[in-house]
């Protein structure tokens, strides 16, 4: 580009994005087209604009339209956490590689939308934009798409760092235990008797506490694996209350 020259300074936690020329505390030069918006700048540079909270020049805040002009000093702050999402209940939508992701909110109650067959990115932007849905991924490109309702990159590709990003990032209302880990249904409490068929001879002697998925039909009880759970959900009721 041959244009006006900026300077651009970027929040700390904005770094995971940047070339190292940007990940300093002095603001770092950039040569612009003159016609692109700061928004293009920035995403051009490599931070999605999901991750991007005020756009301050020369002191004044100003949108992501904002055309630079020569000479301008413009720092790039992150996004406020709790996140707040207007306009619609709080749900998320995540892609293909998010799995393990979306089976712990669904344990906690959060409405997750996910499958295991990658729909593409193109499917998954206009998912989000029908269901008004915040798309989980660690794709940049994808959050990039003009047609996404609302997007949030995950840091990080642990499972419990990942999770416990999301929730500090949303603070989503926490519901545990109402919500099929299989397929985000709504559960409902269900008699021995009228789930037994889906019961093996040892779950049906051994345990006599179950809910049943309302939409697939999966019976839930406190089997073996319920301890893990349990520290999953405890863990995050600690943290979305510290």
């Amino acid at each position: 580009m041959n244009g006006p020259e900026i300077h651009l300074s970027f929040a700390p936690e904005l770094h995971v994005f940047l070339a190292s020329v940007h990940t300093t505390t002095v603001p770092a030069p950039v040569v612009t087209d003159g016609s692109s918006t700061l928004g293009h700048v920035v995403e051009s540079l490599g931070v999605p604009l999901t991750e991007v909270g005020r756009l301050v020049v020369d002191g004044a805040e100003v949108a992501v339209s904002h055309v630079p002009g020569a000479g301008e000093n413009i720092e790039v702050h992150a996004v406020e956490r709790p996140q707040r999402i207007a306009g619609a209940p709080l749900r998320f939508l995540l892609d293909v590689h998010l799995g393990t992701l979306a089976r712990r909110l669904r344990l906690l109650g959060v409405d997750a939308a996910y499958t295991n067959e990658d729909p593409g990115d193109a499917a998954l932007a206009a998912l989000s934009a029908k269901e008004r849905r915040v798309l989980l991924s660690r794709d940049r490109g994808l959050l990039r798409r003009r047609e996404i309702w609302a997007g949030a990159f995950v840091y990080s590709d642990r499972p419990d760092d990942q999770l416990r990003d999301v929730l500090g990032r949303f603070a989503p209302t926490l519901a545990p235990w109402t919500r099929c880990t299989a397929c985000n249904g709504r559960l409902a409490d269900a008699d021995k008797n009228s789930v037994r068929e889906h019961l093996e001879h040892g779950t049906q002697r051994t345990y006599d506490v179950f809910a049943q998925c309302t939409a697939c039909g999966r019976v839930y009880w406190r089997g073996a694996h319920h301890a893990r759970l349990e520290a999953i959900v405890e863990k995050a009721l600690r943290d979305s209350t510290a």
